[in-house]
């Protein structure tokens, strides 16, 4: 056979060879560092024995391909040292991540403590270095191994893969564990790893299910490499927006009001104000038209619209369908309120497309367990817009949807971190969806030729559509590199047959239309947070809940400091006055700390001339002006809503 390898040259064998063979026969070195092999594009076990021509490259530490094995070879022995450490523990699934590895374990919540401990473990065995040794048993006989084993989610595991499928395990010392591979060859492969942290995950991401424990961990091929991304790690935390929004007083939780239930503080507050006057002119231009509709209502109007059937779970309900006549839920959607604002007169083919906005708030009853700052909670308000439309329209109208999500994102200074998805029905669990599969199918293919059209990248998910119809997906990661979903359009094939909506077409008839579901924006709470991530708190200056401090050098200069600060707020400018009796460069440092964009240093000099000495965290001291200049030069950079630059660090130096 010959093997094509990476380099080009051709290695000829008269009989069968395992890719760790063939590594060796190149270089002793290459097959000390081979983690695994890349053949005809896939990634295979260095185990793996080839009998055929081929391409084939070795794949090391260097390699993404190759760290992906080292990190799932880490979260073997992750689960090895833990049955040496708490052997009461029940193991579940342990992958590697793109950030490194974590393994799911039924186990009380581990402290930091607790995971010191797994990792002293786990060096022990990564120094013994135990040797990894793959085998396969048949269904029955794999079934009976974990059941000794006492592993009830590994059975559930082999119980529910194919009847066809080849059922393997590796086992490494004293430890076996249900996997398909690869791993490397031995646990000495492993140089630098870390336990990162731990938190709750259900099994199989099923609410219903046990709550497990989930340890996080990472792994790189050098000790330098592993350092690197610690520091970072330790940078991200101070972005994280749960810690950094509660430090800027933006937002904060009290046990007493409940999980998934923030107070927005004023400053926090202002700038969702700030947000939401600027959606709602933004829609009114393009031709949406408000309604405001109630937070509750009787569970028959969830009926018709089948969430009661599809999404009763996650709603929090007022009453006992038992003994009430009379059952209330609050609204986890606006969706059917707005139908009713429709239906209110019989519409002609010329009133659509009908475009009807509300700035929505809602309530969904996450579990506790998923619950994290504003990006997962359980009262919430977004952006929401419904599109009465007729099949002639759907494209343009999505368009215009698209359109206004990417003036948001474009505006907002975020349009680079998103990523877009074509979320559609799973065809084998079509009980969880309305309608047939040719209806699917049909809609489905228009969003992906309209998407095409539009010019959009983006990939496709089964199973991540509404029960109602398909869906653009608009994806971000938060600093963990955690995705949701920011912003949804929606394409609606179902609910206006259930809610009986109709208009006139151009012969007198009645028709269907389509409906658009969509956010502009998204959740204003999520949003929210993304931004305290994206900038580190340092928003842009139309944002911030304070653009301005007014900072006089001493008492005698605070009447003209008030009279500044007058000035700005008269023309729309959020600012305040420092008149403590503190030092300027206490007053300065203090200003930085909180972050603003600008700070206006007025004295003596200052007062005489009618000017301000303005400093920034753009550009440092950016010398002295009129106040009439910085005036008009501040509101043009509200107005236009401007992202400046930052060119110098805090300290006035350069910014990288």
């Amino acid at each position: 056979m010959k093997i094509t390898l990476k380099d080009g040259s051709v290695k000829e064998y008269a009989e069968s060879k395992s890719i760790i063979e063939i590594a060796a026969d190149i270089s002793e070195g290459l097959a000390r560092a081979a983690c695994a092999g890349l053949v005809n594009g896939k990634v295979e076990d260095l185990r793996t024995v080839l009998d055929g021509d081929c391409e084939l490259a070795i794949l090391t530490a260097r390699d993404k391909e190759g760290l992906t094995v080292v990190r799932h070879t880490a979260s073997h022995v992750l689960a090895q040292a833990m049955k040496h450490v708490f052997p009461e523990a029940k193991l579940a699934i342990g992958p590697s991540i793109d950030t490194g590895f974590y393994y799911d374990f039924e186990h009380e919540p581990f402290s930091r403590e607790d995971l010191d401990k797994l990792e002293a473990e786990m060096k022990k065995i990564i120094k013994q270095g135990e040797k990894l040794e793959r085998f396969t048993l048949p269904r029955q006989d794999a079934i009976a191994f974990m059941e000794e084993k006492g592993e009830p989610y590994k059975v559930e595991l082999i119980q529910d893969l194919p009847e066809d499928a080849e059922i393997s395990f590796y086992k490494q010392g004293d430890f076996t564990d249900l996997c398909a591979g690869p791993h490397l060859m031995s646990t000495k492969g492993i140089k630098a790893f870390k336990l990162t942290s731990s938190s709750g995950a259900y099994w199989r991401g099923d609410s219903n299910r046990t709550m497990l424990q989930r340890i996080y961990g990472t792994a790189f091929n050098t000790k330098e490499e592993l350092a690197e991304y610690l520091e970072y790690l330790d940078n991200i935390k101070n972005r994280d927006h749960n810690k950094l929004g509660r430090d800027m007083e933006l937002f904060a939780t009290v046990d007493v009001i409940g999980q998934g239930l923030p107070l927005l503080m004023p400053k926090g507050a202002k700038m969702i104000q700030t947000l939401q006057r600027w959606i709602e002119d933004e829609e009114e231009k393009r031709g949406y038209m408000r309604t405001k509709t109630p937070l509750m209502a009787k569970k028959d109007l969830y009926i018709i619209s089948d969430h009661w059937n599809h999404y009763k779970e996650g709603m929090f309900v007022l009453g006992d369908e038992e003994k009430e006549d009379e059952v209330f839920a609050l609204r986890p959607m606006t969706c059917p309120f707005q139908y009713y604002v429709y239906k209110q007169s019989q519409k002609s083919y010329r009133d659509l497309p009908c475009r009807y906005g509300e700035t929505s708030t809602l309530f969904r009853n996450e579990d506790s367990g998923e619950m994290h700052g504003l990006t997962r909670v359980r009262q919430f308000t977004i952006s929401e817009g419904h599109l009465i439309v007729r099949p002639d329209q759907i494209e343009k109208e999505f368009r215009g949807c698209v359109d206004l999500a990417k003036y948001c994102l474009t505006t907002l200074g975020l349009e680079e971190d998103v990523t877009y998805r074509l979320s559609k029905w799973d065809p084998n669990n079509k009980d969880k969806y309305l309608g047939d599969e040719e209806t699917w199918d049909y809609v489905q293919n228009m969003m992906r030729d309209i998407l095409h059209h539009i010019g959009i990248e983006f990939t496709e998910e089964d199973g991540e559509a509404a029960f109602y119809g398909p869906k653009l997906d608009i994806q971000a990661k938060n600093v963990y590199g955690k995705e949701d979903t920011m912003i949804t359009i929606q394409l609606d094939m179902f609910l206006a047959e259930r809610f009986d909506m109709t208009y006139i077409d151009a012969n007198g008839e009645k028709k269907r239309p389509y409906i658009i579901h969509r956010t502009s924006m998204g959740c204003y709470e999520r949003t929210l947070a993304w931004l305290i991530e994206k900038y580190e708190g340092k928003f842009p200056t139309w944002l911030c809940p304070e653009q301005v401090r007014v900072l006089p050098i001493s008492e005698k200069y605070e009447e003209y400091a008030k009279k500044v600060n007058a000035a700005l707020k008269d023309n729309g400018i959020l600012s305040t006055v420092d008149s403590r009796s503190e030092k300027i460069g206490y007053k300065i440092r203090q200003a930085r700390l909180d972050k603003l964009p600008y700070m206006l240093v007025v004295g003596q000099k200052e007062e005489e001339d009618g000017t301000v000495s303005v400093r920034s965290r753009f550009a440092g001291d950016e010398g002295v002006k009129p106040l009439d200049t910085f005036i008009n030069d501040i509101c043009r950079e509200i107005r236009t809503k401007e992202i400046r630059k930052i060119t110098v660090t805090e300290d006035g130096k350069p910014a990288k």
